[in-house]
């Protein structure tokens, strides 16, 4: 199942969400996993349109623990290279 969030503005700035830097935010794009994976992850925050954020890495960078919707979710490299985000520039601190 590949869920997508339809928007009326073209984005070619997609990215998976295992290639964020620690600190960084994107907006959920899409889900390209199975139905069964999709459901258990929306079930936890992961809807289109949705902030993420890489919190931190476990040992070796492998799961990394991502901040979505209040909550801190673990997910490993292989699963998050199929879950599509918008990076959120960040805005330079004075």
């Amino acid at each position: 199942m590949k869920l997508k969030m339809i928007s009326n503005f073209t984005d070619a700035s997609c990215a998976a969400l295992s290639e964020l830097q620690e600190g960084a935010t994107g907006i959920l794009s899409e889900l390209d996993l199975t139905s069964r994976i999709s459901e258990h992850l929306m079930n936890l925050g992961f809807i289109p349109g949705v902030e993420i954020t890489v919190a931190r890495s476990g040992p070796g960078g492998d799961p990394r623990i991502y901040c979505v919707d209040g909550a801190e979710v673990a997910l490993r490299a292989e699963l998050a290279c199929r879950i599509g985000v918008r990076p959120v520039p960040r805005i330079a601190e004075a």
